[in-house]
C-alpha cells in the first residue's frame, strides 16, 4: 500500500498536470475561440482533453508497466488557434477526426515504430535534454521576478537533497506554497467549482479544411509531439512497443473529437518529471507516477474548465520553478548519455543545440530539426568512419 501511495509518485503526477495545463491551457482557449466556441462547449473542450489523457495515461501506464504520460498537442493547438479562423464548430470537428485517423493509422500500421528503432540513444539523450533545457533554464529567470519565492524553493531543494533526497521535489513544492501564501502571490478570488458535461457536435467534412487545417495538424502532432515523447522514453530505458502507444492515443481521438478533443499524443516535457529519479529511484516504480498524473487528468476532465481557475491561481514563477528543479536531475542524465559515446558526441552536440535553438521551419518546431540534422551527421561521420576503415 505504501508503494501506491507514495508522495513522491503523487508529487510527480500532479507537478506534470501542473506544468502541462498552466504552460499551454491558455492556448486552447484561443483554439476554440477562433471557432467561436460557446462556454459549454469549451467546458466540453476541456471535459474532453481531461477524460482522454486521464484514461490513457492511467491505461497504457498499467498495461506496459512503464511511466507513459500523454497529453495535448501544445504546437496543435497553437495551430488550430491560428487556422481556425472562418471555419465553424462542425468543420472544426471534422478537422480533429481527420487528424486523429492518420495517428491511428501510423500505429496500427507500425511504420512509426520501424522509423524510431533507427534512432541511437545518444540521438535521443540530446534532444530531450534540449527540450528540457528551456526549463531548467526558466527556474533562474524565475528568480529576477520573484527572487523570494524561487531563492526559497532552491534553498529547499538542496536542503531536501541532503537530509530527504527521496522528497526533494515534494519538499521544494510544499516550500514554494507555503512562500507563495505567505507572500500574498496565491489569488483564489476567482475560484470556482462546477462539473463539467460533454456536448457533441455533429462534424462537417470539406477538402480543404482537411488539407489546410487537418493535414498540417497530423504533421505537428507526430513530429513535435510524438517523436520527442518516444524519445524521452527511450532516453530513460524504456523500451515500450512505439505501434500501441501512437495506436490508442489516435483512438482516443477518434472517440472524443467530436466533443472537443483535438488531438492526443505522447507527452514529453511532463513525461520527463514522471521519469525523473525524483519520482522514484526505482525505474520499474515510476510507472506510478504516471498513473497519479492520470488520475489528476481526470479529475480536471470532470470538473472541466473551472480548474484552470485552481492553477491560474499558482503565481507562474511558482510553476516555472518547480518544474525546471524537478527536471535538474533528467537535464543531467540525458546530457551524461549523449556525450558519453566519443564516436557519437558531435552528432549529440548538433542534435541538442539545434533543438535547444527553437529552431522553427515550415511551420514544424526544432526538436523535429534537432533529430534531421543529428541523425544527418551521426550517419555522414558513420559513413566516414566505414570508408577510412583499412581492408584487410
Amino acid at each position: 500500500m505504501n508503494n501506491v501511495f507514495r508522495i513522491s509518485h503523487l508529487s510527480a503526477g500532479f507537478i506534470a498536470v501542473l506544468v502541462g495545463y498552466t504552460s499551454s491551457v491558455a492556448i486552447i482557449f484561443q483554439a476554440a475561440s477562433a471557432v467561436g466556441a460557446t462556454p459549454a462547449q469549451l467546458n466540453s473542450w476541456m471535459w474532453a482533453l481531461g477524460i482522454g489523457m486521464g484514461a490513457s495515461c492511467i491505461g497504457l501506464s498499467l498495461r506496459y508497466r512503464s511511466p507513459v504520460l500523454t497529453a495535448w498537442s501544445t504546437p496543435g493547438a497553437a495551430l488550430l488557434a491560428t487556422s481556425l479562423s472562418g471555419l465553424d464548430m462542425g468543420q472544426a470537428i471534422g478537422i480533429f477526426l481527420f487528424s486523429s485517423l492518420l495517428i491511428t493509422l501510423s500505429g496500427v500500421t507500425g511504420w512509426f515504430q520501424k522509423l524510431m528503432q533507427y534512432m541511437p540513444r545518444h540521438i535521443a539523450a540530446a534532444m530531450l535534454a534540449g527540450i528540457l533545457l528551456r526549463f531548467g533554464m526558466d527556474l533562474f529567470i524565475a528568480m529576477q521576478s520573484r527572487w523570494a519565492l524561487t531563492g526559497i524553493m532552491f534553498l529547499a531543494y538542496l536542503a531536501g537533497r541532503l537530509w530527504l533526497p527521496r522528497y526533494t521535489v515534494p519538499v521544494a513544492l510544499a516550500a514554494g506554497s507555503i512562500a507563495a501564501v505567505a507572500l500574498g502571490l496565491v489569488h483564489t478570488d476567482t475560484l470556482s467549482w462546477a462539473i463539467a458535461w460533454p456536448e457533441f457536435t455533429m462534424p462537417r467534412f470539406s477538402w480543404q479544411a482537411l488539407l489546410g487545417v487537418g493535414l498540417p495538424l497530423f504533421v505537428v502532432t507526430m513530429t513535435s509531439q510524438n517523436i520527442p515523447g518516444l524519445a524521452v522514453l527511450r532516453a530513460n530505458g524504456y523500451q515500450t512497443p512505439a505501434s500501441p502507444l501512437i495506436s490508442w492515443t489516435g483512438l482516443t481521438g477518434l472517440v472524443l473529437a467530436p466533443f472537443g478533443g483535438y488531438a492526443f499524443n505522447l507527452a514529453a516535457i511532463t513525461a520527463a518529471i514522471c521519469m525523473s529519479p525524483d519520482a522514484d529511484p526505482n525505474a520499474d516504480q515510476r510507472y506510478k507516477a504516471s498513473v497519479w498524473a492520470g488520475t489528476f487528468y481526470l479529475l480536471t476532465g470532470v470538473f472541466g474548465a473551472s480548474v484552470v481557475a485552481l492553477f491560474a491561481a499558482f503565481p507562474k514563477e511558482l510553476v516555472a520553478a518547480i518544474a525546471g528543479l524537478a527536471l535538474l536531475g533528467t537535464i543531467g542524465n540525458s546530457l551524461s548519455a549523449a556525450l558519453a559515446d566519443e564516436h557519437g558526441r558531435e552528432a549529440a552536440l548538433v542534435t541538442f543545440m539545434a533543438t535547444a535553438s527553437g529552431l522553427v521551419l515550415l511551420g514544424i518546431g526544432s526538436a523535429f530539426w534537432g533529430l534531421i540534422l543529428g541523425m544527418t551527421v551521426h550517419w555522414a561521420l558513420c559513413g566516414m568512419r566505414r570508408r577510412s576503415r583499412p581492408t584487410i
